[in-house]
């Protein structure tokens, strides 16, 4: 829209149907999202409109709720299913907080799909070779395009806590402060898209995806979750005397309650699993712990005033507003029915039937259709609509053959 446009106030309509949209470009049938596919308003949310800092012409960028015309939030929008949880927070009088850490590589450019990504050249000349990990010096060969990543994010308003080089190669992780779920999930969107069109300028590619390279740990995109009373500003998930509350347990006990239900919401991708089932510190469980990494909900070493529930299981791929609109709606589920976890666990342990998750996108949908919470929690709608768009991009990943089915197949069978 140009900005004229913008500013006297004109309406942008969108058709419902491509907020359905799967990822190769189709539709699902139109049953799904109203057989007249008709408009929805996008009405641009006035905090979140942004002049990009890394255009060199002057654009701008307005995050927008999509709205029914008749004024209502649109049941197929994630930001509104996002809002929709924490307004049930607020009737009970609690507001949730919470904090992403989004892990991400950046590859030189891959022209050639059939390839596997490969480390940008730095400006020593040389690859990384994967020794880097959490070293000080880590990023200097990519130091322009990080300069600018930095300038870009103080320019769109972006706080960033620490920033740090991850376990694999050319992987990194940026921590978000921690605040209100909605104003997060904007960030990490904004922050996503920040670092695409950044390193596109230094002809890098960023990447996103849950599972990159093989032999390789994923990325992945953790959850951290409070919930504090809104009328005393307090800590709910800790008493008086700093030790964990009845709705601390009921909070996790929601959360476990929802996490193999909501599986495909927070492993939203055909590649999800592959970094779901080489853990690397990727747990595909419900089981918590006290900061134990292989727990898929881990509570952090922290004072009573900062505990909180981490949620481990989210990728990179995952949909910021989805993600964390699941993850809040279990804990208030808990809440609500006053849910008590399974014990914690501690060291190495063997994960108990019931906690386990599913470990392929096509057993997640199967769990995410017989879910009674999820039609519950988000509607018929949402839910059916989200099974059939996911399903198209599954039955199109199982219309290709892959590279190991002709090497290793081909002369096997």
């Amino acid at each position: 829209m140009t900005a004229e446009g913008f500013l006297e106030g004109r309406r942008l309509q969108l058709a419902r149907g491509v907020l359905l949209q799967c990822i190769m470009g189709g539709y699902p049938p139109a049953r799904f999202y109203g057989s007249d596919d008709g408009d929805l308003a996008l009405i641009a949310e006035p905090g979140q409109i942004h002049r990009l800092p890394w255009s060199d012409e002057p654009r701008a960028l307005a995050i927008c709720d999509a709205d029914e015309l008749t004024g209502e939030s649109s049941n197929l929008s994630t930001r509104g299913q996002l809002k929709a949880v924490i307004a049930r927070y607020a009737a009970r009088g609690l507001a949730p907080v919470v904090a992403t850490e989004l892990e991400f590589f950046v590859f030189a450019p891959n022209t050639d799909p059939t390839q596997p990504f490969r480390p940008p050249v730095g400006l020593d000349g040389r690859r990384e070779d994967g020794l880097s990990a959490f070293s000080v010096s880590s990023n200097n060969g990519l130091r322009p395009f990080f300069s600018e990543v930095y300038k870009c994010m103080a320019a769109l308003g972006l706080p960033r806590d620490t920033f740090m080089h991850e376990m694999g190669v050319s992987q990194f992780e940026i921590n978000l402060l921690h605040g209100d779920p909605l104003l997060l999930a904007d960030q990490t969107f904004l922050f996503k898209h920040l670092l695409k069109e950044v390193a596109l300028k230094h002809g890098l590619t960023v990447v996103c995806m849950a599972k990159p390279l093989a032999h390789t740990p994923g990325s992945s995109m953790h959850i951290h979750q409070s919930v504090v009373d809104i009328a005393t500003g307090k800590n709910v998930f800790s008493d008086n005397h700093g030790e964990p509350t009845a709705m601390f347990r009921h909070f996790i006990g929601g959360q476990q309650a929802g996490m193999a239900d909501f599986t495909a919401l927070f492993a939203p991708n055909v590649n999800s699993y592959q970094r779901l089932c080489h853990p690397y510190a990727s747990p595909n469980n419900a089981c918590w712990s006290h900061d134990n990494r292989a727990a898929g909900l881990r509570i952090p070493a922290s004072a009573p005033v900062a505990r909180r529930v981490e949620n481990r299981l989210p990728g990179a791929d995952a949909n910021p507003y989805l993600a964390i609109a699941a993850s809040l709606a279990a804990g208030l589920h808990g809440i609500e029915h006053e849910l008590e976890p399974s014990e914690a666990i501690q060291g190495e342990f063997e994960v108990p039937d019931n906690l386990s998750l599913p470990c392929t996108l096509h057993a997640a949908l199967e769990r995410l259709k017989r879910s009674q919470l999820a039609r519950e929690l988000f509607g018929q709608e949402f839910i059916e609509g989200y099974i059939a768009s996911k399903t198209m991009e599954l039955t199109s990943f199982f219309d290709e053959i892959t590279p190991w089915e002709r090497r290793v197949l081909a002369a096997q069978t």
